[in-house]
């Protein structure tokens, strides 16, 4: 039901209810026209003011200004990402949803019990809560509900559509030709962002554990590129999160993440290449990697990808292919690594305190943040959707604006306004951001 494009065990528009925007707006309006003319009047007492008195203001206001450049300039927060590749794949019956997938009685059951004897009491307790999407759950919603099962249910349909035959006539490009014409494919069937990563060993789940193929089987996947790409989730609907209609949202850009690569991959495939899509419940592939070594994020302390522009407020696809293409070689962007340091919003809000709130730890000799995907998942099966609390209240999630665009540039750039940035982001929202209340047709009697 739930992909792995979001937390893993292994790695761990302002929200405005759309009945008070005009009077919102009618508001703001009145308090401009009111501004002006204080504006003016502080410019006509300003110029009244002696000129060694404008003097010492105007040298106030350059120093302060040199000030802030000379800051934002320093080598604040330059931090080195460290080893950040797995030398081991993962098991993918070790995941969550996969282990929520197994059936009393069953010989996968058995099987995996066998082998993972620890996961059973866990496991078994996460069984006795309602679950997710359960009409006993504390979330529950019988309208939002059932978009989100019908949206669940065709993202199930298209599962046997992963792959299929292979043209027999080939049509070729140059790499870089055929490069931009996928990316421009997969931006026109509706990708946000889309990148190129040369797949690597660890990039690939190691043993089936749901979807097509034989349960335990071993998985080999000869592709050699992953084409990764996101998708948007809407922030009004996030920003309701834990409540209903987040995970309706969830679910809704799960199709579309669906309809995206099993179009490209079929499409490949027509041109005669072999291509794969990875989708909810159908993956061979850990979808956050592929998309971070694809260069389009970083893996955060909530163990979700953050992008540049929405952070964790994306849903992932991957489409894996033998078709000869240019891996996208950006640098890897420390800068969210160096956020998620300062932050921890997410720890601080997480109601299962299953996202860690310390460094990134190297045990395992892997630089990563550990999230405790057992209680996180226990937690979902207490309210019934996907939680998202931790995406709501992260500062990169906030939506498109004038000011959180200019404050994403500066973020990128400065690890004072990275700083700055936060303290921002507490003073305006909280920092502990309050639910917000979702649109007016969510709200149903």
């Amino acid at each position: 039901m739930f992909a792995d494009s979001g937390t893993n065990p292994v790695f761990g528009h302002d929200p405005v209810d759309e009945g008070e925007e005009p009077a919102r707006r009618q508001v703001s309006g009145e308090q401009n026209r009111g501004a002006s003319p204080n504006f003016g009047l502080l410019i006509v007492l300003a110029a009244a003011l002696p000129a060694a008195v404008r003097l010492i203001m105007a040298a106030s206001l350059g120093l302060t200004t040199a000030a802030l450049i000379i800051a934002a300039l320093l080598p604040i927060g330059r931090i080195a990402l460290g080893n950040t590749e797995p030398a081991a794949r993962v098991d993918e019956r070790d995941i969550m949803f996969a282990r929520a997938r197994l059936i009393p009685g069953s010989s996968e059951f058995a099987s995996y019990y066998a082998m993972r004897p620890e996961n059973l009491a866990g496991d078994d307790l996460s069984r006795f809560k309602p679950g997710l999407l359960s009409p006993e759950a504390q979330e529950a919603n019988p309208f939002l509900f059932a978009s989100a099962h019908a949206g669940s249910e065709f993202t199930e349909a298209l599962r046997g559509c992963v792959d299929g035959p292979i043209a027999e006539v080939r049509h070729a490009l140059p790499p870089a030709g055929m490069t931009a014409f996928i990316k421009s494919l997969a931006h026109y069937y509706g990708a946000l962002d889309v990148g190129i990563a040369e797949l690597r060993p660890y990039h690939v789940y190691s043993h089936v554990g749901r979807g097509e193929g034989p349960y335990g089987a071993p998985i080999q996947l000869e592709h050699r590129f992953g084409i990764a790409f996101t998708v948007e989730m809407d922030f009004s609907m996030i920003a309701a999160n834990p409540a209903a209609p987040g995970v309706a949202e969830s679910i809704r850009q799960y199709v579309e993440v669906a309809k995206i690569a099993v179009q490209l991959a079929n499409a490949i495939r027509r041109l005669g290449y072999p291509a794969r899509a990875h989708i909810d419940g159908n993956y061979r592939v850990v979808a956050p990697l592929v998309a971070r070594d694809a260069g389009l994020g970083e893996i955060g302390r909530m163990g979700l990808l953050m992008t540049p522009h929405l952070g964790p407020r994306v849903r992932l696809g991957v489409v894996t292919t033998g078709l000869d293409l240019v891996p996208d070689s950006s640098p890897r962007d420390f800068t969210v690594i160096d956020f998620c340091n300062i932050c921890r919003k997410c720890a601080d809000t997480c109601p299962a305190r299953a996202i860690p709130f310390g460094e990134r730890d190297g045990r395992d000799g892997v630089l990563r943040w550990r999230i405790n995907s057992d209680t996180c998942y226990r937690y979902w099966c207490v309210v019934g959707t996907d939680c998202g609390i931790c995406m709501r209240v992260c500062p990169y999630s906030h939506p498109d604006s004038l000011s959180h665009n200019l404050m994403r540039w500066g973020i990128r750039r400065s690890g004072f306004i990275r700083r700055a940035a936060w303290h921002m982001d507490n003073l305006f929202y909280g920092r502990k951001p309050p639910q917000r209340i979702s649109p007016p047709w969510t709200r149903v009697p």
